[in-house]
């Protein structure tokens, strides 16, 4: 009954399969489907079954089968989801600070308890929330502060977040998690239960996700920073590219929090789909 979805159609999931309830078989999403070999009728068989996606103030971009390289800034990083059924990665710290300061100087949000070097909060990246949702309480101890309540207590113009996982920080720019548009903050607290986060949209307006579901069991994400001088598409367009594949092998011996991995040297050509998304 939101009023976000009046003149909506529907909603089109492009996430992994559930396990449904009560002996109940879930629906699988369209990609599994449109990429499924044993299904005669379908003519996008060939396509891999990955996608990418990256937004804008006002539009957005998926990509099916892979990535416009020209959309990235710099080279894809990779690193294998920690579930088979959500696209989970393993935060181990998120800061908060002036742009100009930089991450070394920015505040620490995530306070574990009795660290040891190795915590993690597990992070699940969603195209379809528009938010970044930080810890809304201490977690049952396992944090020594509020996440949410020290951003609030923070919050200040220019500032970004520095999202750390794999070893690797991503700024999250002020431009991005502020909506000037409508003069918002979209920065939430964690619903009562939640143990983790919920990285949104805030985060696709600076970098370019790929969603790689090809090994059913493991499936990969990959981020590389979106280019500011790529647009969006303003129509369909079948393309492709000579891309550089995921270090497969490499990740398969993580658990999935430790690192990233860059793309192979090699390249193979992949057939892109880019799709532009309009707001109404």
């Amino acid at each position: 009954n939101s009023p976000d979805f009046n003149g909506v159609d529907g909603i089109l999931g492009f996430g992994l399969p559930k396990p449904g309830t009560e002996g109940k078989q879930l629906p699988r999403p369209i990609l599994w489907v449109l990429t499924d070999k044993d299904d005669r009728d379908s003519n996008t068989q060939n396509l891999k079954r990955k996608f990418s996606f990256f937004s804008t103030d006002d539009a957005a971009e998926l990509q099916l089968g892979g990535y416009d390289p020209d959309s990235c800034a710099d080279s894809m990083h990779y690193t294998p989801s920690l579930s088979a059924t959500d696209f989970i990665v393993g935060v181990t710290s998120v800061k908060f600070g002036p742009h100009m300061d930089g991450f070394d100087a920015a505040t620490e949000l995530l306070q574990f308890t009795d660290p040891t070097g190795g915590e993690y909060l597990p992070a699940i990246m969603d195209s379809g929330t528009s938010c970044l949702v930080l810890p809304g309480s201490r977690l049952d101890g396992r944090l020594r502060n509020n996440p949410f309540n020290d951003f609030s207590a923070l919050w200040a113009r220019d500032s970004s977040f520095w999202v750390s996982m794999g070893g690797r920080h991503f700024e999250v720019p002020f431009s991005s998690w502020y909506l000037a548009r409508t003069n918002q903050t979209c920065v939430q607290p964690s619903p009562a239960g939640m143990q983790g986060l919920l990285i949104g949209d805030v985060f696709f307006r600076s970098y370019m996700v790929e969603f790689d579901m090809q090994d059913e069991l493991r499936p990969i994400i990959g981020i590389a920073k979106l280019s500011p001088r790529f647009n969006p598409v303003t129509g369909n367009i079948l393309r492709e590219y000579e891309l550089r594949p995921a270090p497969v092998r490499k990740l398969r011996m993580l658990r999935g929090e430790e690192t990233m991995f860059s793309a192979e040297h090699t390249t193979r050509l992949n057939e892109v789909d880019q799709i532009p998304i309009f707001n109404k």
